[in-house]
């Protein structure tokens, strides 16, 4: 396998997780709705640490996208 191909991999094996945590998000909050207490201050389940990850993933999908197509991230 290529770098670049794995490069592609790892962004699309993101992308999924990430649309994984959304289904689980949504879930949430249509079986019981979610306050901005819950959002910004739970200390459990899949609020705990949802925000830092699902942005910690984010850009990571970004810089991979930016070194797939080689081009630099200002």
């Amino acid at each position: 396998m290529s770098d670049k191909q794995a490069l592609i991999d790892e962004k699309n094996k993101l992308v999924e997780e990430m649309i994984e945590m959304q289904k689980k998000f949504m879930d949430i909050e249509h079986d019981k709705g979610i306050s901005g207490k819950d959002y910004y201050y739970s200390q459990e389940g899949l609020l705990a640490d949802y925000r830092e990850k699902y942005a910690e993933m984010a850009t990571r999908v970004v810089d991979l996208s930016h070194e797939i197509v080689g081009s630099t991230r200002n």
